[in-house]
């Protein structure tokens, strides 16, 4: 298997329609970035959810994944569910983010997300970020609109582990959710560890990526 990496990587941006969307399908590539980077900025973005107890819950469940890392974190609040309909406030949003930080890697919705807010917003992300690489996360849900990642960020047994304990620890709101339980989110990170020869990982969609081969490292 051929992994292409780059040397710089000192800011990401994690942009979620909803609270707990960032670590739900990122949470564990985060702590990932972060234990390896202490320092890191993270520009994150959530579209809903500001002023009330779902805001609390991302601050202190980001804070704690992204240890170490220089967080900037902005909750704002768009009605969950109508994202269609507020299209200019979430674009001037996500421009705004852009703005403020030139990040060298984007994780966000998939473009494929059966949800209408997750599939928006990573629909306006190229429109702001043109240049920049963009991960498409997944999320578990009823609609069954999981496909076929096609890149992989291995997750070690101990980052799986404590991407389910914080899951569990900071979003009290959503514990009643039949889906939202331990195996659940560890069923998903062992299929797509099986896909890449891990144990564990998260697995995201990649709709453009320019290659330099002349300075990326390859290795077995």
């Amino acid at each position: 298997m051929i992994r292409l990496g780059s040397g710089r990587l000192e800011r990401i941006v994690a942009v979620g329609a909803h609270c707990d969307d960032i670590a739900i399908g990122a949470g564990g590539t985060l702590l990932t970035l972060c234990h390896a980077r202490p320092g890191i900025r993270v520009d994150a973005l959530v579209l809903s959810g500001g002023g009330g107890e779902r805001e609390d819950e991302e601050r202190a469940a980001l804070a704690a994944f992204c240890p170490g890392a220089d967080l900037r974190l902005t909750v704002l609040k768009l009605p969950d569910g109508r994202l269609p309909a507020h299209w200019e406030e979430a674009k001037a949003a996500v421009e705004e983010l852009r703005e403020r930080t030139d990040p060298d890697l984007i994780l966000a919705p998939r473009t494929e997300d059966a949800h209408q807010d997750h599939r928006g917003l990573a629909q306006l992300l190229p429109t702001a970020f043109r240049d920049h690489l963009v991960l498409g996360y997944e999320i578990v849900k009823w609609d069954g609109d999981l496909g076929r990642p096609t890149a992989y960020q291995p997750l070690t047994p101990e980052v799986a582990e404590e991407k389910v304990r914080l899951l569990q620890e900071h979003y009290a709101s959503q514990r009643h959710r039949p889906w939202y339980d331990r195996e659940a989110f560890l069923g998903l990170a062992r299929i797509r560890g099986i896909e890449c020869h891990a144990r564990y990982a998260e697995a995201f969609a990649v709709t453009k990526l320019t290659l330099d081969l002349g300075t990326f490292n390859l290795g077995e």
